[in-house]
């Protein structure tokens, strides 16, 4: 049996908006491995967002534990949260989310300035060459498809060596060909022993993962 990287058990959150209660997650639990490639599916509204942002130290649930890599997180403050994401956690996301006026380099540099890393440039560099984009270090954002924009946000997210990969529809705003490029790019990373969840609404992207939880109306439905 793999290593557990992150579990969750009895998780709610409840959103209040105006007179009405909303249960965005009902009593969700589940658990992770090591080296697994998970697919998160649900339609619009179904909470899988929700669940995405709470397993990324994104938001707190209103009741339930999570645990990543041991550490109950949802009993930590918002600071040690915010450490937790740097260290333990890396993002992908369907915009990409880089600063526009920094170049490659620098954007796959910025999670390990923050922590205070001096080695920061030669690790980016490192990482920008794993994902193939040596060659693009010194572009900014707006010289690069949105291919290359998403292997830099995938560097990006390698940076720290997380314990966990999170990619929100990483493939939404590219076309089919990127799209298929990028998918086969988290295929290689897990290949070599990452840990990475996929959030989506693609049952494609889904069949792409070993292992799919779909989930509607705040409930997992199924799970294999």
């Amino acid at each position: 049996m793999p290593k557990t990287i992150l579990a969750v058990r009895d998780l709610t959150k409840i959103y209040q908006m105006g007179q009405t209660e909303v249960r965005a997650l009902n009593g969700v639990s589940l658990t992770v491995g090591a080296g697994e490639l998970t697919a998160i599916i649900g339609a619009s509204g179904s909470g899988k967002s929700t669940l995405m942002h709470i397993l990324g130290c994104l938001d707190t649930p209103t009741s339930g534990q999570y645990f990543l890599a041991d550490k109950d997180v949802s009993t930590l403050s918002g600071d040690e949260q915010a450490a937790i994401r740097n260290r333990e956690i890396g993002f992908v996301f369907q915009t990409f989310n880089l600063l526009p006026r920094l170049s490659a380099l620098e954007n796959v540099e910025l999670p390990l300035l923050y922590a205070g890393n001096r080695q920061a440039r030669e690790k980016a560099l490192a990482a920008l060459a794993l994902v193939g984009l040596a060659d693009r270090a010194e572009h900014e954002p707006n010289q690069m498809s949105g291919g290359q924009r998403q292997r830099v946000a995938i560097a990006r997210a390698l940076i720290n060596d997380p314990q966990v990969i999170f990619a929100d529809e990483p493939t939404g705003n590219l076309d089919s060909q990127t799209g298929v490029e990028i998918l086969a790019m988290f295929k290689q990373l897990n290949d070599a022993g990452r840990t990475i969840i996929m959030v989506t609404h693609d049952p494609k992207i889904a069949d792409f993962c070993r292992r799919r939880i779909h989930i509607a109306d705040g409930k997992i439905v199924s799970d294999g």
